[in-house]
């Protein structure tokens, strides 16, 4: 039996998962009030619907992160979504990957051993 995979629904989610969500809706409804922008004309410049533009201002987790980025694209905020996981902002990542760095470096040349002839090496 192999492991099922579980539709990752509102109830299923992290609290903190949820709540970035909801902030992340409540941010864009933010910014599309901020530049007087209809929430019709907000649909049809993200190509959704009116009805989905309220599930994305609302946080819904069913909504594909590509909507997500359509309704960003269309307010002018996309960098925003590019960098959010960018090598410069994870800390986490960075940090492991110092910690597999070598401590120190050795630079002296190393040597190199002279491969011996093959009637050398047949000897017991």
């Amino acid at each position: 039996m192999g492991i099922e995979s579980v539709p990752m629904t509102a109830q299923t989610l992290p609290i903190p998962v949820k709540s970035a969500l909801r902030k992340l809706g409540s941010d864009i409804r933010d910014a599309r009030l901020r530049r007087r922008i209809p929430a019709a004309v907000m649909a049809q410049r993200a190509f959704i619907s009116r009805t989905t533009l309220v599930k994305v201002e609302k946080g819904d987790p069913g909504v594909g992160i590509g909507t997500y980025a359509a309704v960003l694209f269309a307010l002018g905020m996309l960098d925003r979504l590019r960098d959010l996981a960018g090598a410069k902002t994870d800390e986490i990542g960075l940090a492991l990957e110092e910690e597999r760095l070598p401590k120190r470096i050795d630079l002296r040349p190393r040597r190199v051993k002279k491969a011996q002839p093959e009637s050398e090496q047949a000897r017991p």
